[in-house]
Parts: structure tokens; sequence; C-alpha cells
């Protein structure tokens, strides 16, 4: 038996990014908890394959596209969601994309498409599901920052600034929207290997120095964020917002390790 203030049971989540690596493991998480669970993206045979997943272990799932970088699509995933289950009590935002590239040869394009899903497209996101939020005069929004929230990562300028970004948004959203009862955190995962990533950890020198650099030596596995998520998307966390939670097996607090 759990305790009763971590239960989904009756709350509905929509995960933004939810088909793969972290959003779908985040989107898994909460169905277990209880949670009806819309795992979003763009690609209509990926979210079908996330709802089977999510209905093989008894979960409750709505297969909808969405693209964030569209408000239309958003604003009628949140139409559509909240025609089947009455409205949405928790939104995910996990959509996001990188590219290794050194600075002086970022493109403006590449520059701007990174900043149009990381950041533009929580932001837009947050403002067509917290609108609902704010009026019901309750919410749980989990923004997903990164260790790049706090540090500089080597060649990735883009997703640097757009998780920085994440992070303050976060901040700047949970004081504006905390009399409403809507609360504002963010996940900010250490190294996790996901598809997005693992072409720039395996074998490479710059996965070698994350390890080096992670106390307890070796990458995070993606249900070790799902505790996070729940905890902030639930009743437990009544009183925290504005906060970052970061998960990362010792990362930002290692200075030197052996």
């Amino acid at each position: 038996m759990g305790h009763p203030s971590l239960e989904l049971n009756d709350k509905t989540a929509v995960v933004i990014g939810g088909t793969s690596g972290i959003g779908l493991a985040l989107a898994k998480g909460l169905a277990l908890a209880g949670a009806k669970v819309v795992p979003t993206g763009r690609r209509a045979e990926l979210v079908e394959t996330a709802c089977e997943q999510i209905r093989q272990k008894n979960g409750k799932a709505l297969p909808l596209i969405c693209d964030v970088t569209n408000r239309d699509s958003l604003e009628e995933l949140q139409r559509k969601t909240s025609e089947a289950w009455g409205h949405v009590d928790i939104l995910v935002n996990s959509a996001g994309r990188t590219k290794r590239t050194p600075t002086l040869e970022v493109s403006e394009e590449e520059w701007n498409a990174i900043l149009a899903t990381n950041l533009d497209g929580t932001l837009r996101a947050c403002q067509v599901f917290g609108r609902d939020m704010v009026k019901r005069g309750y919410g749980r929004i989990i923004n997903v920052a990164s260790l790049s929230s706090f540090v500089s990562l080597y060649e990735v300028a883009a997703y640097s600034a757009s998780k920085a970004a994440v992070a303050s948004l976060t901040k700047s959203l949970a004081i504006e929207w905390a009399r409403y009862g809507v609360c504002v955190n963010a996940i900010a995962p250490g190294v996790f290997r996901t598809a997005l990533n693992s072409s720039l950890l395996d074998g490479t020198p710059r996965g070698q120095e994350f390890l080096l650099r992670t106390p307890m030596g070796r990458f995070g596995i993606l249900d070790e964020l799902v505790g996070a998520a729940i905890f902030l998307a639930s009743d437990a966390a009544s009183f925290v917002t504005g906060h970052i939670l970061v998960v990362d097996g010792g990362f930002l607090a290692s200075g030197v390790n052996q």
C-alpha cells in the first residue's frame, strides 16, 4: 500500500515527448502510479506503441499526436484530452532535441530549431495547459531541465542555452501561478543513455568523462527518474514549486572524485 498523497488515481497526465526516452519512461511510471496518461509526440505510430505499452501494464492511455512547435496542435491536444477525461491535472514537458556543433559553426537555423522545441515548445505547452489549470485552481507542471541548466557541456551551446532558459522559465511560472494552486517544477536528469545521446556517449572520451564526473560511476537508468516525477506530480508536493529536482548520481555535487 503506497502513501495516499503519492497516489495519482483519478489524475490525468499529458506527457509531451512521451513516446521515447525519458518521456516514455515518465509516461509509463505515471500510469503505474494510477494516472490516466496521454503519451504524445509527432509520430502516430510511436504514440500508438507507447499507449500499448501502458495498457499492457493495465494502465489507461489515450493516443493523441501533437507538435510542440504548433500552438493549434497543442490546443487540439488539450481539447481532446479534456473531452475524453474531463481535464488535465499533470503536464510533463519532455520534448527535446540536441546537436553537437562547435559554437562558431552553429547556424541560425540549427540554433532556432533547438530553441523552438526545447524552450518555445515548453512555454507554448505551459500556456495552453496552464490556462485551464489556473482557472481550475489546480495543476502540476513538470518540465525537463538538464545538467546544462547549471553547467556547460562542450559544444552544445544551443541545447545548454535552451535548458538554462527552461530552468528560469520554470521559476517564473512557479511564482506567477502559485496563488492559483498550480505547482511548476522541473527534473534535471544527469547522464541517461537514450536514443538521443547514445552516439555521444558510447565508447567516447565524452562518455568516459561523464562517468568520471559522476560519483556513482555509471549512467542513469531511465526508471530512476520516475520517483521524482511521481512525487512532483502528486499531492505530496503541494508546497513544492519553482524547484529543479536533480537526479544525477552526484554529478553536480562533484568536485574531485578520487
